[in-house]
């Protein structure tokens, strides 16, 4: 059996769709799939049960019978942590192996995914580092692009993980430094060492945020189409213009969100004749009966908010590519950045298994 770690120096770097991506192509090429996450800090609590809502995404794709709790073996919300400060909670570790022997017993790879960050979990003893030696795993390290981290992120994580680090990837890269980062960084990494197995383009699409999503941070209310929520914008319009020029405007960019005041029809209007996945209206002023008839027509969903235009462009800004991967269209998407760029021969070869 293999076992591979897929973490990361930090949050969003698409941990979770590597472990989905992967899993997916294991089992196709006819393997069985075990996954678990040895550690979370941002489960939910619901009657008494932490519930982390990566680990029951990925159960529910790849088909996984264990329990989410099964999965998810030690969640850390505040309460836990505070515990542990007090040295009222221990045997961490033990926790975590039973998990794993539960996960892996007819498992041929076995997927962990990392957290926040290398060292979460190093205050109950489980850092990543810990969490390979305890469970015999090899660790793929996922680097989101940055000009100036980038290097020094892997080099790092290599520093810290020692000869069990099998590689890692390097992942949302704009597209305009492809070039550069396969052609330079890439040969400066395998000089020291590290191999890369893939280098993927940033998309759109994987960045994106869902209309449900929006209305969650903005505390809006959906005034139609809740059928739709669960699309994906990709890009952000602000509607502040003159009329004339509104519709030239808003044609310019596919599948957005489009924030304008409650008190612009026209603007309203003219976004709706465009490719639009949502429109929020500012300021906490209802739309006319016409724009939220016109949006029911076109089939896009309307959110009121109380904040002002500014205000909403800033919290919304926030969450671009900092939202879960559990969407079926970002799955699709990166299932075949992976086919294309991921070294599969190398990364078998590897865990020491047959592709």
């Amino acid at each position: 059996m293999a076992t591979l770690y897929v973490t990361s120096p930090e949050t969003f770097s698409g941990k979770s769709a590597m472990c989905v991506g992967l899993g997916k192509r294991f089992i196709r090429d006819g393997y069985r799939v075990g996954y678990m996450k040895p550690v979370s800090t941002d489960a939910r609590r619901t009657a008494g049960v932490c519930i982390d809502e990566d680990a029951e995404f990925i159960k529910q794709t790849l088909g996984l019978p264990q329990a989410v709790t099964e999965l998810a073996p030690i969640c850390l919300d505040p309460m836990d942590v505070e515990a542990v400060l007090r040295g009222e909670k221990d045997a961490f570790a033990q926790r975590l192996k039973d998990a794993f022997a539960a996960v892996s017993a007819e498992a041929d790879i076995v997927l962990l995914e990392g957290g926040s960050s290398l060292t979460e979990g190093a205050m109950v003893g489980v850092p990543a580092h810990e969490v390979s030696r305890m469970l015999g795993a090899k660790e793929l390290v996922v680097v989101k692009y940055s000009t100036t981290s980038t290097v020094d992120q892997i080099l790092g994580a290599k520093a810290l993980l020692g000869d069990s680090m099998i590689g890692a990837v390097i992942n949302a890269v704009p597209r305009p430094k492809m070039d550069f980062v396969q052609g330079t960084v890439v040969p400066f990494l395998q000089a020291r060492g590290v191999k890369v197995y893939a280098v993927l383009p940033q998309e759109r699409v994987l960045l994106s945020i869902s209309v449900r999503e929006l209305a969650q941070v903005l505390g809006g209310e959906v005034l139609c189409c809740a059928d739709r929520i669960d699309e994906l914008v990709e890009n952000l319009m602000v509607g502040a213009m003159s009329v004339d020029s509104a519709l030239s405007y808003f044609r310019r960019k596919p599948n957005k969100a489009v924030i304008t005041g409650g008190d612009r029809p026209d603007i309203q209007l003219a976004a709706l004749e465009t490719s639009t996945k949502c429109l929020i209206l500012t300021g906490n002023l209802h739309p006319s009966p016409i724009i939220l008839g016109r949006a029911e027509e076109v089939g896009v969903p309307v959110i009121l908010v109380r904040k002002d235009t500014l205000t909403t462009v800033e919290v919304i800004g926030q969450f671009f590519g900092r939202t879960r991967f559990h969407q079926q269209k970002k799955i699709q998407r990166f299932e075949k950045l992976l086919e294309s760029a991921m070294d599969f021969g190398s990364l078998y070869a590897d865990l020491g298994i047959a592709r």
